[in-house]
């Protein structure tokens, strides 16, 4: 059986990684979509809020599972019995970052490795950064998220409310 596991911050999830869960699901017999707990990326939502909109997401995917992580990526892969990191990559720039961290994943784990699935064109541009920059200055993301998400960014950052 082969299990993959997709590591990200997930804040806020967009049409570009469901495009890449929907497409890693049909690649491996189980994937793992795993939220990391970094707190030094300042996320807008909460651990368990991008865990809920992610398993709302997912739903439909039977072969999908969601979780959680703290620490080396390396070390929750191998800890789910796991040996493929599934990474999505937008532009040049995200090649050069995620070949640095395949390395570096492949020095600390040598039984790991790494697939990059390219995004598609129409989500290429996505970011959640940008979207969240976006979404704070009142322009509707509907085209960049699923719906759950732009309701609740709309929540998140409705005038009057902390920006996080």
């Amino acid at each position: 059986m082969k299990t993959a596991v997709y590591p990200g911050t997930f804040d806020p999830i967009t049409y570009g990684h469901t495009d890449i869960i929907e497409r890693g699901a049909k690649m491996f017999d189980k994937l793992i979509v795993a939220v990391a707990e970094n707190p030094a990326k300042k996320p807008l939502f909460s651990v368990d809020e991008r865990l809920d909109m992610l398993r709302r997401l997912t739903a439909h995917i039977p072969n999908v599972c969601v979780d959680n992580f703290d620490g080396l990526t390396v070390d929750y892969v191998r800890s789910v019995g796991a040996n493929i990191i599934l990474r999505g990559m937008r532009t040049m720039s995200d090649f050069e970052y995620e070949f640095q961290l395949a390395l570096s994943n492949k020095a600390l784990c040598n039984e790991v490795d790494t697939v990059f699935l390219m995004t598609s064109v129409e989500r290429s541009f996505l970011s959640s950064h940008r979207i969240k920059e976006v979404a704070s200055m009142g322009v509707d993301v509907s085209p960049f998220v699923p719906d759950i998400v732009r309701d609740k960014l709309n929540e998140k950052l409705a005038p009057g409310e902390s920006k996080a």
